[in-house]
């Protein structure tokens, strides 16, 4: 069930792309971001709080934890988009998305000493291989410094905060509330952002549609999922599988905005897919002698 809510989740994030495509031409991309933020981690928090599920936030200095979170995700914003604002799209996303669970793992070993199996080795490069392929296939890219040093400190924040969320949450905090103070917090920094970016497009027809279905379906829903999914699963394994997020995105590209089916759409996809099952795949079973009954000696 935790696999399944993670890779949920991703799903619900890869629509994120698909329908910002309809929103209104007023209507940037920084401000659409910050705007799905706020009135996301709204939600988040307004639900938390009606659950009464943010009251254990408070105590045993977890509430630094909290801020140190929301920072993250609001750090993970401005730096993705000003990421692909310089160095493109392409190369501004694989280098965000696939730094992130190699960062996630590596921080998760620094900090609790946990031990990264070659599974998860094999399924996070075969998950990163297929988002490049994915992602630049086709593509006319160009690399600028500045652009990937701010998508990897993109990919740094989406790490600190899915470590700080997995630590809160296993050490017995709800997930509904840690996700709603994460998300609620980062809404208030981000608030500003919105108001200096004109958000009159929120007000538009289109604008409204596209707002409410980030906010609900993209943050609401996608991190409720993703926090239930971190109840039960290793936080570097739950950052590789959250790379279905583009899978996601390219199968919607293609069915929905009519995309070219490239060969490196299939390549990616494929890569992606047998990432999923390495992690998915049960664990190695007992021999089966060691399931049977033991034979009982003669004379018993």
């Amino acid at each position: 069930m935790g696999l399944a809510a993670v890779v949920a989740a991703a799903v619900l994030w890869g629509t994120t792309g698909t329908t910002s495509q309809y929103s209104p031409e007023s209507a940037g991309p920084l401000s659409v971001g910050a705007a799905r933020i706020v009135l996301g981690g709204a939600l988040l928090l307004a639900w938390a709080a009606g659950r009464r599920q943010l009251t254990g936030l408070l105590g045993a200095g977890r509430w630094k934890l909290i801020l140190a979170g929301a920072v993250a995700v609001a750090a993970y914003q401005l730096c993705f988009f000003a990421a692909v604002d310089i160095t493109g799209v392409a190369v501004g996303t694989v280098v965000a998305i696939g730094s992130g669970p190699v960062l996630a793992g590596l921080l998760t070993r620094l900090l609790h000493g946990t031990p990264l199996s070659s599974r998860w080795l094999l399924a996070t490069l075969a998950a990163v291989a297929g988002c490049a392929v994915l992602v630049l296939g086709g593509a006319s890219t160009g690399v600028i410094t500045a652009g990937v040093l701010l998508a990897l400190a993109a990919g740094a924040a989406y790490a600190s905060y899915a470590v700080i969320a997995a630590s809160l949450i296993t050490g017995g905090a709800s997930s509904t509330g840690v996700m709603g103070g994460l998300f609620g917090g980062a809404g208030v920094l981000l608030l500003p952002v919105l108001l200096a970016t004109d958000p009159g497009w929120l007000v538009e027809p289109a604008g409204a549609v596209v707002a409410v279905h980030l906010a609900l379906v993209t943050t609401a829903v996608a991190y409720t999922l993703y926090g239930f999914g971190l109840r039960s699963v290793p936080v570097a394994t739950a950052a590789t599988l959250a790379l279905a997020e583009p899978g996601a995105a390219a199968l919607l590209g293609l069915f929905l905005l009519g995309e070219p089916a490239r060969t490196s759409t299939v390549v990616g996809l494929g890569l992606l897919a047998a990432a999923l099952v390495v992690l998915a795949a049960p664990r190695k079973l007992r021999s089966r002698r060691a399931l049977l009954p033991r034979e009982r000696p003669a004379g018993e």
